[in-house]
């Protein structure tokens, strides 16, 4: 049985400490539950953007670790930012991809590939330190504080059931713009 979003990301927000988060799409309305006041920004309303976003401040903050939750289709959506991500080699890097087989968001239409999309063998091919598949929850949890510390860029590819909401059908959040300023006020803050 697939692993449920929701129980991947509470385990993410008990261990995180300060890592700075990017949920995508169906991660977004579990994530602004389960941990509303961390220290992250959400990338809804641009597919395929987290990864590129978690890369920009892992560079300009190689002091915290930076988790990407990505989604399988929004990946596909800019699958070159694996080689970008790849050649910048941030070592404070974890990019999570829930794989689903499906664009949630949109209405659960199958992606490209559906389940046999293998992001492991593309991150490894892109370059990145490390890349595996994480299929029970028992191991992500066992796994989880290496996710946070190991050398990066680490993909790690996470077979997920459906979120129990999506962007579409729970709105609200602080638009883009806001949050991008609270991330500022808060990363430039003294600890």
């Amino acid at each position: 049985m697939a692993m449920k979003p929701e129980d991947v990301l509470r385990a993410i927000a008990a261990a995180r400490g300060e890592a700075i988060c990017i949920p995508t799409m169906t991660t977004a309305p579990a994530w602004r539950e389960i941990a509303p006041d961390d220290v992250s920004v959400t990338c809804v309303g641009f597919m395929g953007g987290a990864s590129a976003m978690g890369l920009g401040l892992a560079l300009a903050r190689p002091d915290r670790r930076v988790v990407v939750f990505d989604g399988d289709g929004s990946l596909l959506m800019q699958l070159g930012s694996l080689a970008t991500i790849a050649g910048a080699q941030p070592r404070n890097l974890t990019h999570l991809v829930f794989k689903n087989g499906v664009y949630h968001t949109s209405g659960s239409q199958e992606i490209p590939g559906g389940l046999q999309v293998d992001f492991v063998a593309m991150a490894k091919g892109a370059g990145y330190r490390q890349a595996y598949a994480v299929r029970e929850l028992d191991d992500f949890r066992k796994r989880l504080p290496a996710m946070l510390t190991d050398p990066g860029p680490l993909l790690v590819e996470l077979h997920t059931g459906l979120a129990d909401k999506t962007p579409m059908t729970a709105r609200g959040g602080l638009p883009f713009d806001r949050q991008v300023e609270t991330l500022r006020t808060k990363l430039v803050k003294p600890r």
